[in-house]
C-alpha cells in the first residue's frame, strides 16, 4: 500500500506538519511495508496557472509541442503521484479561512480535463476514484457546523468540493483547533493527535478484513 503525504504549511514545525508527521508515524507501525511518498507543496516551486499551460492542456496529448509539454510536466508528475497512490494525507494549516497559497497552486496543476476529470453523456466525472484521503488541518479558531462560524471556514468546505470533483470522494477530516489559543492549543492539538491514532488503527484494521 502507498501513502502519499503532502504538507502545505509555510513553518518547518507548524501544527499541521506535526499531524502528518503523527499519522506517518502510526502508518508505518500498521503497514511497516507500505511505501511513502513525501511531497511538500510549501518547498516546492509550484508555478500558477499560465496561459501556456491552459492552451497546452486543452491540445490533444498527440498534438503538444516541446514547449507544450514541458508546460504540462509538472502537472503530469503531481497527477500520477496521485494515480499511484492508495492513501492520500494532506496537512492543511488555514490561512484567512481557506488553504494556503501553495496548496492551492498544487490543486491547479492537477486538476485537469482528461487527466483527473472528464465529461461525457452522463456530465462529470472524476477520474481519481477508489482512493482514501485524510485530511488534517491546523486552524486558529473553530467552526463547528451549525454556528455562526461556519460560513467562515473556506478550508474544508472548498476541499470537499474540489476532491469530489476529481472523484476522491472518501474523505475524512480531522481538526486540530483553537491553536491561536494558548490555554487550549496544546489540549486540542494532542487531542487531534489521538484522534489520528485511532483512525489509523481504526482502519487499518477495517482495511484488514476486507481482505480477508
Amino acid at each position: 500500500m502507498k501513502l502519499l503525504r503532502m504538507d502545505s504549511s509555510a513553518r518547518h514545525k507548524s501544527v499541521s506538519r506535526q499531524l502528518t508527521e503523527a499519522f506517518v508515524t502510526a502508518w508505518k507501525i500498521q503497514c511497516p511495508d507500505g511505501e511513502i511518498l513525501e511531497r511538500d507543496v510549501a518547498a516546492s516551486v509550484i508555478p500558477p496557472i499560465s496561459d501556456e499551460w491552459v492552451v497546452a492542456a486543452r491540445t490533444p496529448p498527440g498534438k503538444c509541442t516541446p514547449a507544450e509539454r514541458e508546460a504540462l510536466s509538472l502537472s503530469d508528475q503531481l497527477i500520477e503521484e496521485l494515480e499511484t497512490a492508495d492513501v492520500i494525507l494532506i496537512g492543511a494549516p488555514m490561512y484567512n479561512f481557506t488553504i494556503s497559497a501553495p496548496l492551492k497552486a498544487w490543486i491547479d496543476q492537477i486538476v485537469r480535463l482528461g487527466k483527473t476529470v472528464e465529461y461525457g453523456p452522463q456530465g462529470r466525472k472524476g477520474l481519481l476514484q477508489g482512493k482514501k484521503v485524510v485530511v488534517l488541518t491546523s486552524r486558529g479558531g473553530t467552526y463547528p457546523d451549525g454556528s455562526s462560524q461556519t460560513k467562515l471556514d473556506y478550508q474544508a468546505s472548498y476541499l470537499r468540493v474540489i476532491l469530489d470533483f476529481i472523484g476522491l470522494t472518501d474523505v475524512t477530516f480531522i481538526h486540530a483547533e483553537n491553536q491561536l489559543r494558548p490555554d487550549q492549543a496544546e489540549v486540542l492539538r494532542n487531542e487531534a493527535i489521538w484522534k489520528i491514532n485511532e483512525f489509523v488503527l481504526t482502519w487499518m484494521a477495517i482495511g484488514e478484513q476486507t481482505v480477508q
